[in-house]
């Protein structure tokens, strides 16, 4: 989560979003202290910092059978967070940490090293030879106001609440920091870019953002993909100092050998995705 100043800053982006017409988020309600974050004591003695927000009733986008429908309304929102983000004055005091290559991939990522998850020397050959050439990509994508910034960075189905009238609500704002914009679209694909129905989620957020923010150039197309593959193995690399349980049943199972199959389609075909 960050010191104090990262929270803080977390709530005020938070805060500055609810300004976004049509997009549901959670809100931050103060303690009685009147702060926004308290330290929580759980049953074994260990304290955890929380944010402290109203609670959201509803259903994790996650746990429905298919969240395909709502994909596009991801994709909007993503858009016009970014939009937001863009134009948006930072108060003075502002900070939240990066999402470059280094953290998600580097020899230090922020989540755990992909080469420790079980594979075999030659599955990790092909995950290194599509890595690199997804990195290639991306060192190459030049950081200005249009490609780089505030993000969500975790805009995926456990992250979102479907209430009972079926209004979304976005949550967990954590991962919140600057990367490349189009970062958005990797995480919304996050652990599942192996299902058969991963396309048509991928197809449906891009619907979506076009609707906000036009068309997709050939070569956004292309860091977009190769973006997903990054966070592919950025997250197979989260598997191995996570809890399986943190992700739906069998799911953790599948991520090396779907990471597999995900570099073999990269390599193939970048675009693979979006077919």
């Amino acid at each position: 989560m960050g010191g104090p100043e990262a929270v803080a800053s977390e709530i005020s982006w938070l805060n500055a979003l609810h300004d976004i017409e049509g997009i549901s988020l959670i809100n931050p309600v103060p303690t009685i202290r009147g702060t926004f974050v308290t330290k929580i004591t759980d049953l074994n003695g260990v304290g955890w910092t929380v944010i402290s927000t109203k609670y959201v009733e509803g259903t994790v986008l996650e746990d429905l059978e298919n969240p395909a429908p709502y994909y596009e309304t991801i994709g909007e929102w993503a858009a016009k967070f970014h939009e937001q983000s863009r134009t948006w004055s930072k108060p003075y005091g502002f900070t939240r940490f990066n999402w470059d290559l280094s953290n998600m991939v580097g020899p230090a990522p922020r989540w755990g090293r992909w080469e420790n998850a079980n594979l075999t020397d030659e599955e990790k050959q092909l995950c290194d030879t599509a890595l690199w050439k997804a990195m290639d990509v991306v060192m190459k994508v030049p950081r200005t106001n249009e490609t780089w910034g505030l993000i969500h960075a975790d805009l995926r189905p456990s992250n979102v609440i479907r209430g009972n009238d079926g209004r979304l609500t976005v949550i967990d704002f954590d991962d919140a920091g600057y990367s490349w914009y189009l970062y958005d679209y990797a995480s919304s694909l996050s652990f599942i870019e192996h299902e058969p129905y991963a396309p048509d989620l991928a197809k449906a957020w891009v619907k979506g953002y076009q609707r906000v923010a036009g068309s997709f150039t050939d070569e956004e197309l292309r860091i977009m993909s190769a973006l997903s593959m990054i966070r592919r193995m950025q997250m197979l690399g989260w598997t191995t100092s996570h809890r399986e349980d943190a992700l739906p049943d069998g799911l953790a199972a599948q991520q090396a050998p779907g990471s597999v199959m995900c570099a073999k389609n990269y390599l193939e075909d970048p675009l693979w995705l979006l077919h």
